[in-house]
């Protein structure tokens, strides 16, 4: 075989479990992964525009397993419905609280009753569960891939009171170039105002959903590119 046909060897396929969740008595689809000795659990919700089903968010629940965590991604109620509008806050809260049950659940199935579970989501999916844990949802941190601290071209209408009830670590991972949190200084001050708990990495050049200009890479790259530093964070020998 010449150097040209070489190709790279292929990872392997990740073991999903399919799931559905019941919130509030209207039953929601999930995904589940538990890779052997797994170190935590990652709950993940989607963004506003997009379900579980999305290649960023399968993108970067397959690299955690890889890493040694089990996942679960959920749904939420208004996109089982078919509908593309959110909705009201308590419904996507209600759908946390079941969906971080059932990954309790899980854990317990597998014989690992007190492994922590974490909270991640991306934007809308992200600020759904900080509501959810500011309101008493109890998780071991909280992980926001792209927080939008507000909607585009309104940086005076920030989406931050709840969180500085929120006393359970908290990552930040944003893009630099995120309209959802411009300027970037806005999130930096926010960060810095909830404490020690908080800690905040940019992406350099990254949009909203880590994509950079000029730099063309697949939905499920880039997120998977997210995994390792969400590992890193949430590793159990953290400090």
């Amino acid at each position: 075989m010449t150097e040209s046909q070489t190709t790279e060897p292929q990872e392997p396929p990740i073991a999903e479990r399919e799931l559905r969740i019941d919130v509030e008595g209207s039953p929601v689809s999930a995904v589940a992964t538990r890779p052997e000795g797994a170190l935590a659990t990652v709950v993940v919700a989607h963004g506003a525009g997009a379900g579980m089903t999305h290649p960023f968010l399968s993108g970067f629940t397959r690299a955690l397993t890889r890493l040694g965590f089990a996942t679960l991604r959920f749904n939420f109620p208004y996109v089982e419905a078919g509908r593309r509008m959110p909705g009201r806050p308590a419904a996507a809260i209600a759908a946390w609280r079941a969906a971080v049950e059932t990954a309790r659940s899980l854990a317990a199935e597998a014989g690992a009753a007190e492994e922590p579970i974490w909270a991640a989501g991306k934007s809308y999916g992200g600020r759904m569960a900080s509501m959810a844990v500011a309101g008493g949802m109890a998780v071991d941190g909280l992980v926001y891939l792209g927080y939008p601290l507000h909607a585009p071209g309104k940086a005076g209408q920030l989406r931050d009171a709840h969180l500085y009830g929120v006393t359970t670590p908290m990552l930040f991972l944003q893009g630099t170039n995120d309209p959802f949190a411009t300027p970037n200084s806005e999130l930096d001050e926010v960060v810095s105002r909830i404490g020690p708990t908080a800690t905040l990495e940019w992406v350099e050049g990254g949009g909203h959903s880590f994509e950079v200009k000029g730099r063309k890479r697949p939905p499920a790259e880039i997120a998977a590119a997210l995994a390792p530093l969400v590992a890193d964070f949430i590793r159990p020998s953290r400090p």
